[in-house]
């Protein structure tokens, strides 16, 4: 019989798992599997090159798990990638007005994707979506500024609980030639949750509210997810071009 002069022990462990291609890849996967039993045919020289394709195709549309930290007043980031900007700026029209983020400057927080990165978007708080503009547009450079407004978009703003907007957006790049929303406006989500796909390079801003304080630095790098982007009152951790 156990002691119950000492509280029980709870243990756990957890495994490492190679990560789950994401559906949307599965396709892009059999067609470059195809090309590679049909190249293997006219060369055997040229299998083992697209075997390194395929491989590239499936790590690309990869959709790791991931534990969105818990608590009041954190923003987490919606995207993998390197912290290039942390500016204030005016809002996109799109996410401007009483139903969007307001009309004033807002500090926005861009994330570049490399096609190396995870490319599955998360929501960066829990609460209702209450828009989705989708904006077709060029294919930039996703590292230079006016991509924000000048190349395909797509908008999201987000409000938690408490009345707090948060809006974000997914840039397409020089390679990327579709983004893939999995939410509408409406649909209520949880921190850290899937909201969408950008395919093979791209970009994506977070804009956050005033009294919300970046947590991050330029130069970081971010995880969808699971890093703190910007904290309620919290403590600045770098600069914010004005």
């Amino acid at each position: 019989m156990a002691s119950l002069d000492k509280p029980p022990v709870t243990t756990s462990t957890v495994k490492w798992r190679f990560p789950a291609v994401h559906p949307e890849g599965h396709k892009y996967v059999a067609i470059a599997a195809g090309f590679t039993l049909l190249l293997t045919v006219v060369s055997h020289v040229l299998f083992w090159p697209m075997v390194g394709v395929v491989i590239w195709v499936a790590t690309f549309f990869r959709d790791p798990i991931r534990t969105t930290p818990q608590g009041e007043g954190l923003i987490v980031a919606p995207a993998d990638g390197l912290i290039t900007m942390i500016q204030r700026v005016p809002i996109p029209r799109e996410l401007a007005g009483v139903n969007g983020l307001g009309d004033a400057p807002l500090v926005r927080v861009s994330i570049f994707m490399s096609v190396f990165d995870v490319h599955i978007n998360r929501t960066p708080i829990a609460g209702t979506i209450r828009q989705v503009v989708y904006i077709s547009g060029k294919f930039l450079n996703a590292d230079l500024d006016k991509a924000s407004d000048e190349n395909e978009r797509q908008h999201f703003v987000v409000e938690d609980r408490h009345g707090m907007r948060v809006g974000f957006t997914q840039i397409a790049g020089l390679v990327a030639r579709r983004i893939l929303g999995f939410v509408k406006a409406g649909d209520m989500v949880a921190a850290g949750q899937r909201i969408g796909l950008i395919r093979f390079g791209s970009r994506v801003d977070v804009y956050l509210p005033d009294h919300v304080v970046p947590q991050v630095c330029l130069g970081q790098r971010s995880i969808a997810g699971e890093t703190v982007l910007g904290r309620v009152g919290g403590v600045p951790v770098g600069g914010i071009a004005q």
